[in-house]
């Protein structure tokens, strides 16, 4: 009961960063001029809602973290129990300070909604907590194992694995939005304007699938080291069951690069209808890259509570 309840933390809190990540970044890449008043707004207030899901989920975390060290589901609610995980181990001094941080955020992100010129200019403030606060559990896991070198260099593979997840993974959401009320008036996209933003997360997208591959390799090695342990572990298996997920959205983008993106373009202008269908078939697909996406992060939950591979 406690380990399910912990992997759930732990997801949900991975939904919430790296939602809250793509989300911040996404104006930042997708948009030559200003973001579009309409789609500013909706956005400030996912960021506000997201960040306080990022701190309660993280709280239920810490919660669930200190039953798991005491090995009792009393003490998952005991305040000497959580203040003793706060107090005398890494893990809730780093977990402190990523609290305090989602606070902060949260006060970033209510600000942003209240403020009339967000879509106007970039909001620098909004990804960089946003960022630090996903890369930050980096510090709390299984790169924390190794000390020396080669803990930095698991910490920073780490870091740059989750950062390259956020953006990619939370960029969806906004670009799901746009795909399916562009032809509206309400956000003040056209089809040129999404050929461009399709364009630029692509962009994106290639730095981060390639950042997620490289630096997925080099926590493969220190977390699992051998192919026979890869395939004759439960861990490697849960970690084979993740890439196949991770193959999936690969396939679904190529596919949306190569074939339904152009395949827009060739579209006349009058024809509205049959720009709705492969807009909607292109929604489809990254509404399909982000279900498989959460999938990653339920596999990447279940994990995090298992000992590693590597020499097994």
């Amino acid at each position: 009961m406690i380990e399910a309840g912990l992997i759930i933390a732990r997801f949900l809190h991975y939904l919430a960063t790296t939602a809250l990540a793509g989300l911040s970044l996404f104006p930042l890449y997708a948009f030559a001029g200003a973001e579009p008043e309409v789609l500013s707004r909706w956005r400030q207030r996912w960021l506000l809602w997201i960040a306080v899901a990022a701190l309660l989920s993280g709280l239920c975390r810490l919660a669930f973290t200190a039953a798991n060290m005491s090995g009792s589901m009393s003490d998952l609610a005991d305040a000497e129990t959580v203040w003793a995980v706060v107090h005398d181990t890494g893990f809730g001094h780093v977990w402190t300070l990523r609290m305090l941080l989602a606070v902060l955020t949260i006060g970033v992100a209510a600000r942003g909604l209240r403020s009339k010129a967000a879509a106007a200019r970039p909001n620098w403030m909004m990804p960089f907590l946003a960022a630090i606060l996903l890369a930050s559990l980096a510090g709390t896991g299984h790169a924390q194992i190794e000390e020396g070198w080669p803990g930095v260099i698991h910490v920073t593979s780490n870091t740059a694995h989750l950062l390259a997840a956020g953006a990619w993974l939370g960029g969806l959401i906004p670009l799901a939005l746009i795909l399916h009320r562009y032809l509206g008036t309400d956000l003040n996209v056209g089809p040129k304007d999404v050929d461009r933003i399709l364009m630029r997360f692509s962009g994106m997208g290639y730095v981060a699938v390639a950042t997620l591959i490289g630096s997925g390799l080099v926590n493969s090695w220190f977390l699992v080291g051998s192919l026979s342990v890869l395939l004759n572990t439960p861990y490697g298996q849960i970690l084979l069951g993740k890439l196949a997920l991770f193959g999936g959205m690969l396939v679904l983008a190529v596919a949306n690069r190569f074939w339904l993106v152009p395949s827009m373009r060739t579209v006349q202008p009058d024809a509205a209808d049959e720009l709705a269908v492969r807009s909607a078939r292109l929604r489809n697909h990254v509404l399909g890259e982000q279900f498989l996406g959460w999938m990653v992060l339920l596999a990447v939950s279940i994990l995090g509570t298992m000992q590693p591979a590597v020499g097994q």
